[in-house]
């Protein structure tokens, strides 16, 4: 009786990170070109709005959602403060046409549960955002006495915080459909440290307070309370001579400014202590030191400036690049726990 014929080794197959989670997602480069796509359209939107608020014409047009009655007021491209305010609500229409394309696209593609209600959440934070822009101008006629301020401003200081949230969702979203995630595993190198995890969290949450902050200061007109830097008064002073509400967020501002750097520093330095972290968000940790030095250089040149439209826009527009990237740090740091077999 001959002998069966000897079975060969098989070579080993690895399975694609996902696949071993129960996922059966491959990387997919139009819908992450997309993704990214949206990503960068949130900044001109931001600069947009920040100029906006910057030069003083949220109220240019008294109505909403037409400006002047119109989707084309008459001499608004040669008029500053109508540029400002309508190419921003023109840009906002734009990014709402690519979050439903976005949403869509992921319903009909995307196999992970997760992440195609995170495409719809997407969707409906821009239409809520689009409201509240929308009662930031039809209610400021509305004085609310308690605050002091209109109702319109405390509307404005809910869209810039929501403008925040969404960058970081489709932030969320453009990472997830990329190469590095889906394939290799974003390039960590072992489980992070549980006290990276939570340092990142916490950097991440002071961030957002400080861009809290920093909207309910904009929409206060408190940006010149305190007209002197470093110091809060002309004679050296750490702490203001006189206090009130606009000097109380003025220097809340520089209080968590400071503890920030501090912060984001001890951040830096844990990230390229790691084993785990890839070589990417070492990167990603340099980033953030430039950043958080060139938001510190802004803040100060708007306040010795006297408060330049310009230095003001672009401090808005790093704050939120400093947001961004600590939140992508926190994101990759928690890819385990997203990608989960429960996730799906």
């Amino acid at each position: 009786m001959a002998s069966p014929a000897p079975t060969l080794p098989q070579p080993a197959i690895s399975a694609p990170p996902l696949a071993a989670s129960g996922h059966s997602t491959i990387y997919q480069p139009g819908l992450a070109a997309f993704a990214w796509i949206a990503f960068v359209w949130i900044f001109f939107i931001i600069y947009k709005g920040a100029f906006t608020t910057s030069i003083g014409a949220g109220m240019v047009f008294p109505d909403w959602p037409l400006s002047n009655g119109s989707l084309n007021p008459t001499g608004w491209l040669q008029d500053q403060d109508m540029l400002a305010e309508h190419g921003h609500r023109l840009a906002a229409g734009v990014m709402t046409v690519l979050c439903v394309v976005l949403a869509f696209w992921l319903q009909r593609v995307e196999p992970r549960v997760w992440l195609r209600r995170l495409g719809w959440a997407a969707l409906g934070l821009v239409f809520f955002q689009a409201v509240v822009g929308g009662l930031r101008v039809l209610l400021d006629h509305l004085h609310v006495e308690m605050v002091n301020t209109s109702m319109g401003r405390l509307f404005a200081m809910v869209h810039a915080c929501l403008a925040q949230l969404f960058l970081c969702t489709i932030a969320a979203i453009a990472v997830a459909c990329s190469r590095p995630w889906l394939e290799r595993g974003a390039g960590l190198r072992g489980p992070p440290e549980a006290g990276l995890r939570r340092l990142a969290r916490w950097s991440f949450g002071l961030l957002f307070a400080q861009l809290t902050i920093a909207a309910v200061m904009r929409h206060s007109f408190a940006g010149m309370a305190i007209p002197t830097f470093p110091y809060s008064t002309p004679e050296g002073d750490l702490l203001p001579a006189t206090w009130s509400f606009a000097v109380g967020i003025q220097f809340a501002h520089r209080a968590m400014a400071a503890v920030l750097t501090v912060v984001l520093i001890a951040l830096a330095a844990v990230i390229w202590r790691s084993r785990s972290t890839p070589g990417a968000m070492r990167l990603g940790a340099a980033a953030l030191l430039f950043l958080l030095a060139l938001q510190i250089f802004l803040g100060a040149a708007t306040v010795l400036s006297g408060r330049s439209p310009y230095y003001a826009t672009w401090h808005v527009i790093v704050g939120a690049s400093l947001l961004v990237t600590t939140f992508l740090i926190v994101w990759v740091l928690h890819r385990d726990l997203v990608e989960k077999p429960s996730a799906a």
